[in-house]
């Protein structure tokens, strides 16, 4: 169960606007030349990204599709809310300690 979008989508739509919305709007010299710093090293993580090994998601898929089907095995809860609590850690993590904390 693939995430979207990806980080290296958000990589990308973040170099976008920047590029294309934020810099041609920047008139002092030194602010435009740390927005290219600041480019250079979003493009980096870009291409480290890319470099990444595609995650194998078949297992949470075939989960999923049993869960659809009513048939859901045991240990399926704990399985399910760590696999939350783990792409919250990244999306929200704001979000996971107001959760924890009620």
């Amino acid at each position: 169960m693939s995430e979207r979008p990806t980080a290296q989508e958000l990589t990308e739509a973040i170099l976008e606007f920047l590029g294309g919305e934020v810099l041609p709007t920047l008139t002092d010299p030194r602010l435009r030349f740390r927005m290219l710093v600041a480019m250079n090293a979003l493009g980096i993580v870009y291409r480290e990204l890319e470099a990444l090994p595609v995650e194998d998601d078949s297992a949470l898929r075939e989960l999923a599709q049993r869960i659809r089907a009513g048939d859901v095995p045991p240990g399926t809860l704990p399985r399910v809310k760590a696999d939350v609590e783990a792409r919250l850690r990244i999306a929200s993590p704001q979000f996971l300690e107001q959760y924890r904390a009620s």
